[in-house]
C-alpha cells in the first residue's frame, strides 16, 4: 500500500474539518469533490455559493459546507478576537472585519484559531508568504518550537531506499538560510513528523557536499555543528552528519565513507543545508524519478495549515488534505 493510500486511510478513521479558502479555483473544487466522494475530510470553501457553484460546474461538491463572509452568523465574535489578538499591532475592529471581508486566507485562518475548522490548505493561487502571514500572525508556533518549516513528502516508486521509497525532504518551502541553530530545530521537527504521519523511526541526515570532513567550508561547518546541537537537544532520534545524500541513503556509500555513523545509508529524513538545495532537489526527484510530492507542508504552526505549489494538480490537494487532516487528528490526540 502507497503512503498515500495509509494516509487516506487513516483519515477516514476520524472525519476532520478542512476549510478551503480558494474556493473559485477549479483544482480546489475538483480535489473538493474527490475528498468528499472517498470520505477522507469534511469541507468548508469560502466564498459566494452562486459564484462557487457557477464554478465548480457538474462537479459534485453539494457536500461541502459554503461560507459567505457577507452572511456569516459569527462574523461579529470573529472580528472581536481578531482585534484581541493583534490590537497591540495596531488592529482595529474596523480593519479586523474588512480583513475577514475580504481576504479569505484571514478568515480560514480564523476558522482554524475558533475551531470550527481543524485544518486549512491553500497555496494553489496564494504565494507561500501570503498563505503562512495570517497563520503566524493569528495562530503562532506550536509550543516549544523554535523555527516554522516546511518539508515534503517524497514517495517514489519502485524504490526500496528510505521506507519503502517515501523520505521527508526539509526544508524544501520556506527558510532560505537557516542557522546552525535552526537547522538543528528542522531536524527535529522534521524527526517528530516522520514518526507521527509515516510511522518507524526517523533516521535523519544532515545533508552537505561534504561527508565527515571530505570537504573545509563555512557552509560546512555549519552543517556540523547543526548536526551536533541537533544530537544534544534530540537525543531520542539517530541524527547524523555531514553527509552526501549518496552517503546518507545508500547503504554500501555509506558504509565506505562514514563506517561508524548509524544514520548513513539508511537515511529516510533529509535535511537540506538550505533552501536552494532542497528546492531543486524534491522538484530534480519529482519529475526524474517520477516520484509523488505532497506539501509543503507546514511544521511549528500551532494548528495544521498547509501551503501548496501553485503548481499543484486537483490530486495534490486530495493528498494534502488527507496529510491535514492526520495532522489534526495527531493533535488531538497529543492534547
Amino acid at each position: 500500500m502507497s503512503f498515500i493510500d495509509i494516509i487516506k486511510n487513516k483519515a477516514k478513521t476520524e472525519l476532520q474539518t478542512i476549510v478551503l479558502p480558494e474556493a473559485l479555483d477549479i483544482r480546489t473544487l475538483t480535489a473538493t469533490e474527490q475528498v468528499l466522494k472517498e470520505g477522507l475530510a469534511k469541507v468548508i470553501l469560502i466564498g459566494e455559493e452562486s459564484e462557487i457553484k457557477a464554478k465548480a460546474g457538474t462537479l459534485k461538491i453539494d457536500g461541502a459546507e459554503i461560507v459567505n463572509p457577507k452572511t456569516f452568523a459569527k462574523m461579529d465574535e470573529y472580528v472581536e478576537m481578531l482585534f484581541t489578538l493583534r490590537e497591540k499591532k495596531g488592529m482595529t475592529r474596523e480593519k479586523a472585519r474588512e480583513l475577514l471581508l475580504t481576504e479569505p486566507l484571514f478568515l480560514g485562518v480564523m476558522m482554524v484559531k475558533m475551531k470550527d475548522a481543524d485544518g486549512m490548505v491553500a497555496g494553489a493561487v496564494n504565494s507561500t508568504a501570503n498563505v503562512l502571514r495570517p497563520s503566524l500572525q493569528i495562530l503562532k508556533t506550536a509550543p516549544n518550537t523554535k523555527i516554522v518549516s516546511t518539508f515534503f513528502i517524497m514517495s517514489v516508486p519502485d524504490c526500496e531506499l528510505g521506507v519503502n521509497g517515501t523520505f521527508i525532504f526539509a526544508d524544501c518551502g520556506l527558510n532560505q538560510n537557516p542557522s546552525a541553530e535552526e537547522l538543528a530545530s528542522i531536524a527535529g521537527s522534521s524527526a517528530k513528523t516522520f514518526k507521527s504521519l509515516i510511522g518507524g523511526e526517523p533516521t535523519v541526515a544532515m545533508l552537505s557536499h561534504s561527508t565527515k570532513g571530505s570537504a573545509s567550508h563555512p557552509d560546512v561547518d555549519k552543517v556540523v555543528e547543526a548536526t551536533k546541537i541537533a544530537q544534544k537537544e534530540y537525543p531520542e532520534y539517530q541524527i547524523d552528519g555531514e553527509l552526501q545524500a549518496d552517503a546518507a541513503i545508500i547503504a554500501k556509500v555509506g558504509q565506505s565513507k562514514a563506517p561508524d555513523s548509524k544514520v548513513a545509508g539508511k537515511a529516510n529524513v533529509l535535511v537540506f543545508p538550505d533552501l536552494d538545495s532542497g528546492n531543486i532537489a524534491y522538484k530534480l526527484v519529482q519529475y526524474l524519478a517520477k516520484a509523488e510530492a505532497y506539501g509543503p507542508i507546514t511544521q511549528g504552526i500551532a494548528a495544521p495549515i498547509n501551503d501548496l505549489s501553485r503548481g499543484a494538480t486537483a490530486e495534490d490537494i486530495v493528498g494534502v488534505v488527507a496529510i491535514t487532516a492526520v495532522q489534526a487528528q495527531n493533535q488531538k490526540a497529543q492534547a
